[in-house]
């Protein structure tokens, strides 16, 4: 009796084990089937490298059609809300391209660090979004989705104002910036306790003086305390530039904007107003995700992804 009970349970641990290698060897190939689709990718530009992740979906190539993601101020195409959608997307059956700003940082990875002094300029974007976009048509990409969030928003508005390119097939801006001179005095003294007009000033001097790059130490920089700066820098992200507010650059669009706004997104509370006049619910249109925050967090992200997916429909 004692060696019919031992059998039986050596074959159940037996069994067991068999189960468990199953359940491994399911999830290696899973982990490996989606390792695949991950890439990280890099081109030269200007004497600098650019990476970028691509994240093709199950059983798509390149050449079925990319979204080209740009991230916000300082940050980097592995932050929450951009590695979501890319995930998000990828099951929706789209391939995406997340790139990374180089914001003057050779192979830059990760959030930028405020000890290094700032010589990136907020209209260099428009220039490398270019380059990623000449790497997919060389690619054989004939169909091509430009997103951005925040300021990369407002980047890749810029872009596809001044590139009617005939590959680019829409433009999504997720919570992009706006812009007010007034508005953009009073947050940085509320930020930093001080008036932004005598800097700006010292860099526009500077800059028409033929000194742009004169370092500015011991200067608060967007989201960086006493960080060192150029004055051609400074004067890029704070000088009056009406082309910094995203509303302004969409009547100049030739392609189809959907422009998804967050309800409770204390970063840029006036975009859905600044926007609605503009939504034709043709050429632009405008969805506000009404429990979402800046960063479209949680079930939002669901949300935002399903706004997308409605825009792209017709764009398959």
């Amino acid at each position: 009796m004692q060696e019919k009970m031992t059998g039986e349970r050596m074959r159940d641990i037996v069994g067991f084990a068999l189960i468990v290698r199953g359940i491994i060897v399911i999830f290696c190939l899973f982990w490996l089937s989606e390792a695949v689709q991950a890439e990280e990718v890099s081109i030269q530009f200007r004497g600098i490298t650019l990476n970028a992740n691509l994240e093709q979906a199950q059983d798509k190539s390149i050449t079925d059609g990319v979204i080209l993601i740009t991230h916000g101020t300082l940050a980097h195409n592995g932050m929450e809300i951009v590695s979501t959608l890319q995930q998000l997307i990828k099951g929706k059956g789209w391939n995406t391209i997340a790139i990374n700003l180089s914001l003057g940082i050779d192979n830059r990875h990760g959030m930028y660090d405020c000890a290094v002094p700032h010589t990136h300029k907020h209209e260099d974007a428009v220039a490398e979004i270019g380059a990623w976009l000449h790497w997919l048509k060389k690619k054989g990409v004939k169909k091509v989705i430009l997103m951005g969030h925040s300021r990369g928003g407002n980047q890749i508005a810029r872009f596809a104002s001044e590139q009617d390119d005939p590959a680019i097939k829409g433009v999504i801006l997720i919570a992009p910036q706006t812009w007010d001179e007034d508005g953009l005095s009073i947050n940085y003294r509320q930020r930093y306790k001080k008036e932004l007009q005598p800097i700006l000033k010292k860099a526009g001097d500077l800059v028409d003086a033929g000194k742009g790059g004169t370092m500015l130490t011991h200067t608060d920089f967007l989201y960086c305390e006493n960080a060192s700066v150029t004055a051609e820098a400074f004067a890029s992200y704070y000088a009056h530039d009406k082309k910094m507010d995203t509303p302004f650059l969409l009547p100049s669009i030739k392609k189809p904007v959907l422009v998804i706004a967050a309800g409770k997104d204390n970063i840029v509370p006036d975009l859905e107003k600044k926007i609605s006049p503009k939504a034709d619910g043709k050429k632009i249109q405008l969805v506000v995700v009404e429990m979402a925050d800046h960063f479209f967090r949680d079930l939002s992200a669901e949300d935002l992804v399903d706004a997308i997916t409605d825009f792209l429909k017709d764009k398959d």
